[in-house]
């Protein structure tokens, strides 16, 4: 087969990818930590401040429970998408942080699209916590050059994709639960030998389900912007034939975040992540999860990465980000090829910087519009809601 055939369509991870968006965008980011809507909100949260002090005072919309915002993202694989997000806050009772319920859609100039719905509660005083998406998606991925190689190269995915997670906390800030997943995706090419290309490298899509635990640390003073504190989460997923899927594998997955305060205004945010795969089909191999990259676009059995995001506030609603992270694919790839991390093509460095824009200071609700630029010529420009990490 010649070597210069495309790795992966760019989505062929897109199912994967959605679930880290969940845990990295959704499930972190839109996992509100506020005060409850009867108690005041605490200084630096949204409280509102004396006339004529200089400082912004919180306004109805702050106090609405609706939010919305644009998206925009852009890069030379997945083309120009925009779309929004919309969601809904509420309160279960006067303990647990506020939950979110929301819908999100984008639309691209390669006429791909996606919707997803998602919901982040909790309830019973914060004792239990529940977290489920669902994706439907097409995505139309058209290459002038992938990779440098010179050659054109087309595929049309189609995604469908439903998550969830329940958690109980046991003692203190430990947490431990439960989580499935249930994924149909397919992938398919115009191209003459296309399919035959996609069958040969594993990556015209799969069926899968799985099952999976999860335990996790959160002493975060916020789940949606922290300020200080840490989470660890350990979890794995298996699949398996019996559970209706093409495939039995499995999956395991270790995130370790910390938040440090800096100087006034100033947070230092590190994640160390590392995703791990047994006897998994080539479209679910490990990709690299970082800004600059498209997942799904570089892949092998093993990930590690680390990702340090500073975040700087100049006021109540204006601030930067400055990040930095390098993310490293090692074990065997699509190609049955071993990689390293001591080895320069298995390194994949990144470096992003943009604004931040706070939509509703006392919940912490954030967006962020940030350029990212890669090795290989991986750039991209993306407006989105919700902090990485």
């Amino acid at each position: 087969m010649p070597d210069r055939l495309p790795r992966q369509p760019a989505t062929a991870l897109f199912i994967r990818s959605a679930l880290f968006c969940l845990a990295a965008h959704w499930g972190t980011a839109a996992l509100a930590e506020q005060a409850p809507a009867e108690a005041p909100a605490s200084e630096g949260e949204g409280a509102a401040t004396p006339a004529g002090s200089g400082a912004q005072t919180e306004t109805a919309r702050d106090r609405s429970p609706w939010l919305a915002t644009p998206l925009i993202s852009s890069n030379p694989k997945f083309g120009t998408s925009i779309g929004a997000l919309g969601g809904y806050l509420t309160h279960f009772d006067k303990t647990s942080p506020v939950s979110m319920f929301g819908v999100k859609g984008d639309y691209s100039d390669t006429n791909s699209y996606t919707l997803s719905a998602f919901a982040n509660t909790f309830f019973d005083e914060d004792r239990q916590r529940l977290i489920a998406f669902a994706l439907w998606g097409h995505i139309e991925n058209d290459y002038e050059d992938f990779l440098g190689s010179g050659i054109r190269f087309e595929t049309t995915d189609e995604i469908h994709l439903f998550f969830t997670r329940y958690l109980y906390r046991v003692t203190g800030n430990w947490f431990v639960g439960a989580q499935g997943i249930a994924t149909n995706y397919t992938s398919s090419s115009s191209e003459p030998g296309g399919d035959d290309v996609l069958d040969y490298l594993g990556l015209s899509g799969f069926q899968s389900n799985g099952l999976g635990l999860v335990v996790t640390y959160d002493s975060r003073d916020n789940t949606r912007s922290a300020s200080r504190g840490a989470q660890l989460v350990i979890n794995n997923f298996a699949y398996r034939e019996g559970l209706g899927g093409d495939d039995s594998f499995d999956v395991y997955d270790v995130e370790y975040d910390v938040f440090l305060p800096l100087l006034k205004g100033q947070v230092s945010a590190l994640q160390v992540n590392g995703r791990w795969t047994s006897r998994a089909p080539n479209s679910a191999y490990s990709s690299v999860a970082i800004p600059g990259y498209t997942r799904g676009e570089y892949l092998a059995e093993y990930m590690t990465h680390v990702y340090w995001d500073q975040r700087i506030a100049f006021t109540e609603r204006w601030g930067m980000s400055v990040s930095g992270a390098l993310a490293c694919l090692y074990g065997e790839d699509v190609f049955g090829d071993e990689q390293d991390c001591f080895e320069r093509s298995s390194l994949y460095p990144a470096l992003a910087a943009g604004a931040i824009f706070t939509l509703k200071p006392e919940a912490k609700l954030v967006a962020r519009a940030e350029v990212a630029v890669g090795k290989g010529g991986n750039l991209g420009f993306i407006l989105r809601f919700g902090q990485p990490f």
